[in-house]
C-alpha cells in the first residue's frame, strides 16, 4: 500500500516559516512513521541564483531599516495578494512548481508562507486537485495569507482565528492547533546530564537568543547583563551571525567562565531545559518553543509588524515582559536567583501552557484531516 505523502512549502523570509515546516514534518513522522514528508523553500529551490539574492536583500532591510519592513507590513495588512502580484508569482513559479507537485505526487500540501500559498492556490484554480492547508506561523493574521483556495487554516491562537473570520474566512475552514515545534521540544531532558554535556555549572542560567539569522541587537542592555556574570550563567546564541559572535568573543566583557557565546546550534531544546529565563527576539517559532518549555521570556527589539504582534500576545498571556531597561534585567536576574520564586513561576507557566498549547496538536490535526 502506498504511503501517504505530505509536501511542505515555505520561503526563507526569516527562519521561522521554514523552521515551522520542518517541525511539522518531524512531528508527523514521529506520530506516524509511515508518513513521507518533503520540505521545500520554493524560491531557493526553483531559483537557486535569484532566490538567495532576494533573501539577502530582505535580510539587510530587516537589520538596517526595520521601520520600512513595518511600514510595508501595515500598509497591506488587511489585503490579500493583489492580482498583479499573483500573476507575477504565477509566471515565476507556475511551470516548475507544477512539475515538482507532479513528480512528488503529494496527498496534501501545507504552506507555511504566503508566497507558496498563493502559487498553489492559483494552481488549484487551474485544476490542481490536492488539499491545501495553510499554517500561519505567527500570532497575527496578515491579509496576504488569505486565499479562497485554502482547504484549512491551521492557526496559533483564537485571536488569529477571529482575525481570519473578520477577513471573510468561514469558521469551518479554521482550526486552532498552535504553531508546531520539533519533537525535541515535546520532552524534558535530565538537567544534570545536560549540564555535564554542555560543560555548564549548576547555577541560575539565562539563555539569550538573537533569532535564526542572529540579528543580535547591539545595545547596552545585552552588555549590561554581563555585570551579573559572577552570579548568573549567560548563554548567548547568535545564530548564523559569525561577525557578531567574533565581536563578542573579542570583548573582555564576554570573556568569563560563566559566559558562553554560541553560533548556530540544533540543541536549543536542551539549552532551554537548562536555562531559567529566555531573552529573545519575539519570532513566532522561538516564542512558541519557549512556551512549550514553560520558560519566562524577556523580549527585545521586535521587528515592526508580526514580531510586535507576537510580543503583545505573549505579554498579554503572562509568558513574559518587554526588555526595555536595565531595571528589567535586574528584576528578572534577581528573581531567578531565588529557587523557590523561580520554581513557582515556571510551574505557573507550565500550567498556562497546558491550558493553551499542546505541541502535538498541529501534526495530529494534519493526520486527522488526511483521513
Amino acid at each position: 500500500m502506498r504511503k501517504k505523502r505530505v509536501l511542505l512549502l515555505s520561503e526563507g523570509f526569516g527562519s521561522g516559516h521554514t523552521q515551522a515546516a520542518y517541525a511539522l514534518a518531524a512531528g508527523l513522522r514521529q506520530i506516524n512513521p509511515e508518513i513521507q514528508t518533503r520540505v521545500i523553500e520554493l524560491g531557493k529551490f526553483l531559483n537557486p541564483v535569484v532566490g538567495p539574492w532576494i533573501m539577502s536583500a530582505y535580510r539587510k532591510t530587516v537589520s538596517k531599516q526595520p521601520k520600512m519592513v513595518g511600514l510595508m507590513y501595515r500598509s497591506n495588512y488587511k489585503k490579500s495578494l493583489n492580482r498583479f502580484t499573483q500573476l507575477a508569482l504565477h509566471r515565476m513559479f507556475y511551470t516548475q512548481t507544477s512539475q515538482v507537485i507532479s513528480q512528488l505526487k503529494p496527498d496534501l500540501i501545507v504552506c507555511t508562507h504566503p508566497v507558496p500559498n498563493a502559487v498553489v492556490g492559483r494552481l488549484k484554480r487551474l485544476g490542481l486537485n490536492i488539499p491545501l492547508y495553510t499554517l500561519i506561523t505567527d500570532y497575527d493574521a496578515h491579509g496576504s495569507w488569505v486565499n479562497p483556495e485554502v482547504s484549512k487554516y491551521l492557526v496559533s491562537s483564537p485571536l488569529v482565528r477571529n482575525k481570519l473570520m473578520e477577513r471573510g474566512v468561514t469558521p469551518v475552514k479554521i482550526e486552532v492547533t498552535g504553531i508546531p515545534v520539533h519533537p525535541n521540544f515535546w520532552t524534558t531532558y535530565d538537567k544534570q546530564e545536560l549540564l555535564q554535556k554542555f560543560n555548564l555549572k549548576p547555577m541560575p542560567t539565562v539563555l539569550i537568543m538573537g533569532g535564526g539569522w542572529g540579528l543580535m541587537y547591539e545595545d547596552n542592555l545585552l552588555e549590561y547583563m554581563t555585570k551579573w556574570r559572577e552570579s548568573i550563567q549567560l548563554i548567548f546564541c547568535v545564530g548564523s551571525n559569525e561577525k557578531v559572535r567574533e565581536k563578542m568573543l573579542s570583548s573582555t566583557k564576554f570573556q568569563h567562565p560563566n559566559i558562553q557565546v554560541l553560533g548556530f546550534t540544533n540543541e536549543i531544546s536542551k539549552l532551554m531545559d537548562i536555562a531559567d529565563l529566555l531573552v529573545t527576539k519575539p519570532g513566532g517559532m522561538t516564542c512558541t518553543e519557549g512556551m512549550s518549555k514553560g520558560m519566562p521570556m524577556l523580549f527585545y527589539e521586535p521587528i515592526p509588524g508580526q514580531e510586535e504582534e507576537n510580543c503583545e500576545y505573549f505579554i498579554r498571556n503572562g509568558f513574559g515582559e518587554m526588555l526595555d531597561s536595565a531595571a528589567m534585567v535586574d528584576k528578572w536576574f534577581a528573581m531567578i536567583q531565588e529557587p523557590y520564586t523561580s520554581g513557582q513561576f515556571r510551574e505557573s507557566l507550565l500550567t498556562k501552557r497546558n491550558q493553551q498549547y499542546d505541541p502535538k496538536s498541529c501534526p495530529n490535526a494534519v493526520l486527522r484531516l488526511m483521513q
